[in-house]
């Protein structure tokens, strides 16, 4: 890769030399490279500042017992049936210390652990439910209370983990070692990508249009529209910008037309034909959740009028959550606050062949839009331009990977921007990871400030 992102907060680490440095780096630290790792290093900036913040809420010093912190990475990474997050921790989990016992279920698990559970779920699926009271139950007194410091280690762990979960769905990262079981879990592959070809950086056309010169010129057309649209998007918000009451109304429309882009439990808006779920669930992953059955619901159901709008003027990151998250768990909100920068300004001011295109409207479309199906809204945005930018093959997929990962698929990840590089891919990868994780915290973080002073009292 030859060029590194153009914002001047982000210094140019991408090229060749650099990223072989950085990975020879990891791999000598770590002992092992993952393919985590591997996909991640097409942006070596990125991958620098995950690795540090990772390494910070599992390793460092924290307020949870290090076997505790993977041990809640299992039971975040088991509400999306993720296998390879599983197996990775529980052997994290043995290494440190943990009791092997634990891994039969959560049965055998202190009960402070097994209360996590409501909390888990509800972040992975619905978030929007969580209220104050969620959080005074764990952080009432008795003998398996949390307190505060804990719980927000506790969360930020979780939210870490379910958007991860969607970054390993969403690339095809299959495991990199392939024993029939291992610590009472079978392994199987993800699906069909090949994650040589990711970290290496193969153009998809090789994987999606299979030489077909009809394809190449299709996917050609594709891409030539994408960018005339954006062009004509900017002209007419120089020439005129829409009124609030307008805005409010495109976000409402956008809102309750995600219903109709996947369906809850079903592709039923494409033939079964066109997108076959290519994974089998083999791996028990149930023993480490409860409520199995309970998923992500569409926001703003079928039917209803009136729904309620979280909006993030009202509560957000920059203001709100990376004080209260800094507060309790000392350096992790400098962490993730850099981490999340990094996402905003990743751009290498390419589309395929085209250099020097401004991509801020088509990322700024995918961040609101991940918001947006959970019920988040920004009022200086204006989400005509999501329908205008995101094509319904892209929307599809955006949908699966951020609301049910495990159903992603190979042909969703083909169908959508096909002249694309795997590292332009691999960035909106990332755009989705991010606004994942700040929905996280910023739902959390509202509750934990609704709390009485008397609980802040007690730190």
């Amino acid at each position: 890769i030859s060029k590194g992102p153009s914002s001047a907060s982000v210094v140019q680490a991408n090229t060749v030399d650099e990223r072989t440095n950085f990975l020879v780096e990891e791999y000598s630290t770590s002992g092992r490279l993952d393919n985590i790792t591997q996909v991640m290093s097409l942006h070596t900036q990125y991958l620098e500042s995950f690795l540090r913040s990772q390494f910070y809420m599992l390793r460092m010093d924290g307020p949870l017992p290090l076997p505790h912190r993977h041990y809640i990475a299992i039971m975040a990474a088991a509400r999306h049936q993720c296998s390879y997050l599983i197996n990775m921790h529980v052997d994290e989990f043995l290494k440190t210390g943990g009791i092997a016992e634990w891994l039969n279920g959560l049965e055998y698990v202190p009960q402070r652990l097994k209360n996590l559970n409501e909390i888990n779920k509800l972040l992975a699926h619905r978030p929007w439910l969580i209220t104050k009271e969620h959080i005074q139950k764990l952080v009432k007194t008795g003998e398996n209370n949390w307190s505060l410091p804990e719980l927000v280690h506790a969360v930020v762990l979780l939210a870490h983990y379910h958007a991860l979960a969607s970054f390993v769905f969403g690339s095809g990262i299959n495991p990199e070692r392939d024993p029939e079981i291992s610590n009472g879990l079978r392994l199987i592959p993800v699906n069909n990508f090949c994650v040589c070809d990711l970290a290496n950086d193969n153009n998809i056309e090789n994987a999606s249009l299979t030489g077909s010169n009809f394809g190449i010129v299709d996917s050609l057309s594709e891409l030539e529209a994408l960018m005339e649209r954006m062009k004509r998007l900017q002209e007419e918000r120089e020439d005129e910008e829409a009124s609030q009451e307008e805005m409010t109304t495109r976000f409402e429309k956008e809102k309750k037309e995600s219903l109709f882009v996947v369906s809850g439990d079903t592709f039923h808006s494409f033939p079964h034909s066109d997108f076959e779920d290519d994974m089998i669930i083999t791996s028990d992953v149930s023993r480490y959740i409860e409520d199995p059955g309970f998923g992500y619901e569409d926001f703003a159901r079928r039917g209803e009028e009136h729904l309620p709008t979280f909006r993030a003027q009202d509560y957000t990151w920059e203001n709100h959550g990376f004080s209260l998250v800094n507060r309790l768990y000392s350096d992790i909100g400098h962490l993730l606050d850099e981490k999340f920068r990094m996402v905003y300004s990743l751009t290498y001011n390419t589309m395929a062949t085209h250099e020097d295109v401004d991509t801020t409207m088509l990322r700024r479309a995918l961040f609101n839009y991940v918001h947006c199906m959970f019920g988040i809204r920004y009022d200086d945005y204006d989400y005509g331009e999501v329908n205008q930018l995101l094509e319904r093959s892209l929307k599809v997929y955006i949908k699966t990977v951020t609301c049910y990962p495990e159903r992603t698929t190979k042909r969703m990840y083909d169908s959508y921007w096909r002249q694309f590089k795997h590292s332009e891919k691999a960035s909106t990868r990332l755009l989705l990871y991010t606004p994942q994780w700040t929905k996280h915290i910023t739902k959390i973080s509202s509750p934990f400030n609704k709390l009485p002073d008397t609980n802040f009292r007690l730190l």
